[in-house]
């Protein structure tokens, strides 16, 4: 009977324990909206922390598709006209990453700096 007491209390001890690690595995991104209008992301500078994955939900407001551009974050994304997409970068390690509209490069452009906090 001590024996399974014992081993009751040791399963209990390694959830108590186990529950907070799995929690952390598992925590959704950080969530940047960055909305394009006019040909312009909203806002243009947005800060996030380093070391964590974020997810960008872009908002197209124009009448025209777009593509979210950054060769810093490696990614290419296509939003519709009146659309919204989301997708995931990161983990970040601390630095700017540039992004911009390729069909609007003039105008659509932004930052992203990821920092310790």
């Amino acid at each position: 009977m001590r024996l399974r007491t014992l081993a009751l209390g040791l399963v209990l001890a390694l959830m108590a324990v186990g529950a907070p690690v799995a929690s952390f595995a598992t925590a959704p991104p950080a969530t940047i909206t960055l909305i394009l209008s006019n040909h312009r992301f909203t806002p243009a500078l947005a800060n996030v922390r380093a070391g964590e994955r974020i997810q960008i939900e872009l908002i197209n407001q124009d009448a025209a598709t777009e593509e979210f551009d950054s060769h810093d974050l490696q990614i290419e994304q296509l939003v519709t006209p009146h659309g919204h997409v989301r997708f995931t970068v990161g983990p970040l390690q601390a630095g700017r990453y540039a992004f911009m509209g390729e069909f609007h490069p003039e105008t659509a452009q932004g930052v992203m700096v990821a920092a310790a906090q």
